[in-house]
C-alpha cells in the first residue's frame, strides 16, 4: 500500500477538489500521510491566482523535488490552477515530476498516480453527490462548493481563464451531499463559489442561491449555513429575507475591491464607494447583527495617493468586521495586463499595511459588544500547545480567515469537541475572543 501526502495551496475551493481527489485515492486503497517525508507520493494542488501563490506553489514543488533527490522511489505530481495556466513553463521548468494534471481532470488522478494515460476532459472538473471525497476539515463543519468558473469580467482576475464560464451545481445535488455531510455529524455547511450570489443563472433559476437555502435550511442536523465569496451587486432583497432564518449565519463575504469610481471602472467591477456604502446599510437594516467581510485590492494602475486616501475613507466608513488587503499582481492575459504595473512594489504594501493598521482599530471596537455576553461557538478542537484550552468559532467568524474563540476549559472536556456551545465571552483582542463554557 503506497501512502500519500496531499498539499493543497490556495482556496476553500482548492481544498475541496484536494478532498475529492483524496476520495477517489482512498477508494483505491492508498492510504494518506500528513508528512511528505513519511510519503510514497506527494501531490501538490497549485493556485495560480496571483504571483505569491505561484511562488508558494513553486516553492512546494522544488520541496518535494529536493526530498525526492534524497528518496529516489517518491513520486511527485502537480496539479491544479497553475498548472493549468502555466502547463508549459512548469513541465520546462521541473523535468523531475512525474505527473501533471489539470483542473479538469481531478477525477483522474488515481490514473495519474499509477502513469495511466487518460483522456482530458472538455472543461473544469465539477463534483457532484456521488464523487467520493475525503473530508480533512474538523468533523464538525465542511465546505460545499455549489458551482465551479465564472462568467464575470473583473480585469484584474485570471480565474475564468483558468475555470471556464460559470456552472451551477443542481440543486438536488447540493441538497443530498449536505444531507451526507449531516448525516456524518457536520453542524456547519460553508458554501463556496467563485461568485455564490450568480448560483442558478446558468440554470435559468432567479435568485437561485435564495431557492438553494430555502432547501438547506430544512436539514435538521445542520445547525449553521454560511454564505461565502458573493458579489456585491447581486446581494438580493430576497437573499437578505431568507438569511433571516435563524439557521443561516448572519455574516456576508462580498468583495468590494475598491471604492474609488474611477478605480472601480478600470476594475470593471460593480459599485463604488457610495454605492457600496448604500448597500452596507441595507445589510445591517435587515441583519442588525450581520458581521461582513470584504477584500480589497491597493496599487491598482491609476491608484494614485488620491484615490488611496479614497479607499482609507471607505474603510473608516464602512467599519468591516473583517478585511483582507491584497496589493496588485500584474497577471498576463487580464483585461488590466495592457495598464502595466506602476506602482511600485513598496508602495503597495505601505497601502496595504496602512489599510490594516486602520482595521486593526475598527476590529478590536467590534470585538468589544462581545464582552460579557453568551455566544454560540462551534468548538473545533484543542490548542496544540495546550489541551486545556479550547478553540472554536462564532457564526461571525468564517473558518481559516477570520479570528477564533479561545475557551479557557480546564476540565478539558473532549466531549464538548464538534459540537456547538454556549461561550461567556470575557475578554478579547484585535482579532480573536476569549471565554468560558457557561455553567
Amino acid at each position: 500500500m503506497k501512502n500519500i501526502a496531499l498539499i493543497s495551496l490556495g482556496c476553500a475551493k482548492n481544498l475541496v477538489d484536494s478532498e475529492v481527489m483524496l476520495g477517489y485515492l482512498a477508494d483505491s486503497r492508498y492510504s494518506f500521510v500528513s508528512q511528505p517525508e513519511d510519503a510514497d507520493i506527494i501531490i501538490i494542488n497549485t493556485c495560480g491566482f496571483i504571483q505569491p501563490a505561484k511562488n508558494e506553489a513553486l516553492d512546494s514543488i522544488q520541496m518535494a523535488l529536493d526530498l525526492k533527490k534524497r528518496k529516489e522511489h517518491i513520486k511527485v505530481i502537480v496539479t491544479g490552477c497553475y498548472m493549468e495556466k502555466n502547463s508549459a513553463e512548469l513541465v520546462d521548468k521541473f523535468p523531475g515530476i512525474d505527473g501533471w494534471i489539470g483542473v479538469n481532470d481531478f477525477d483522474k488522478i488515481v490514473q495519474v498516480v499509477e502513469g495511466k494515460t487518460h483522456k482530458k476532459a472538455a472543461r473544469s472538473f465539477l463534483y457532484d453527490h456521488l464523487s467520493p471525497r475525503f473530508q480533512s476539515t474538523p468533523a464538525g463543519w465542511a465546505y460545499v462548493k455549489i458551482s465551479e468558473g465564472c462568467s464575470h469580467s473583473c480585469s484584474f482576475c485570471t480565474i475564468p481563464l483558468i475555470k471556464g464560464p460559470y456552472r451551477s451545481r443542481p440543486i438536488s445535488s447540493i441538497v443530498l451531499e449536505v444531507e451526507r455531510l449531516a448525516a456524518k455529524g457536520v453542524k456547519e455547511i460553508n458554501l463556496i463559489s467563485q461568485d455564490s450570489t450568480y448560483y442558478g443563472r446558468d440554470l435559468y433559476l432567479t435568485d437561485g442561491l435564495s431557492l438553494l437555502l430555502e432547501k438547506l435550511v430544512k436539514i435538521k442536523p445542520i445547525t449553521w449555513i454560511r454564505i461565502l465569496y458573493g458579489y456585491p451587486e447581486e446581494v438580493t432583497s430576497r437573499l437578505l429575507e431568507i438569511m433571516q432564518d435563524n439557521k443561516i449565519c448572519s455574516y456576508l463575504d462580498i468583495p468590494f475591491q475598491h471604492s474609488d469610481s474611477g478605480i472601480i471602472k478600470h476594475m470593471r467591477r460593480g459599485l463604488d464607494g457610495d454605492q457600496a456604502l448604500e448597500l452596507i446599510r441595507k445589510i445591517r437594516n435587515k441583519l442588525p447583527d450581520v458581521a461582513i467581510r470584504t477584500s480589497l485590492i491597493v496599487g491598482f494602475p491609476g491608484e494614485s495617493q488620491k484615490e488611496f486616501e479614497n479607499l482609507e475613507h471607505f474603510v473608516r466608513k464602512a467599519q468591516f468586521n473583517h478585511l483582507g488587503v491584497f496589493t496588485y499582481s500584474l497577471e498576463q492575459g487580464t483585461k488590466s495586463f495592457a495598464l502595466g504595473d506602476p506602482v511600485a512594489t513598496n508602495e503597495k504594501e505601505r497601502r496595504r499595511d496602512r489599510l490594516m493598521y486602520i482595521q486593526t482599530e475598527i476590529s478590536y471596537l467590534i470585538n468589544g459588544k462581545y464582552l460579557n455576553h453568551s455566544l454560540d461557538v462551534l468548538v473545533e478542537g484543542h490548542l496544540e500547545q495546550d489541551n486545556s484550552v479550547l478553540l472554536g468559532r462564532t457564526q461571525f467568524q468564517a473558518p481559516e480567515v477570520d479570528g477564533v474563540v479561545f475557551i479557557d476549559s480546564q476540565k478539558k472536556d473532549p466531549d464538548k469537541i464538534n459540537s456547538i456551545q454556549k461561550v461567556e465571552i470575557n475578554s478579547r483582542d484585535i482579532y480573536d475572543l476569549y471565554g468560558v463554557f457557561k455553567t
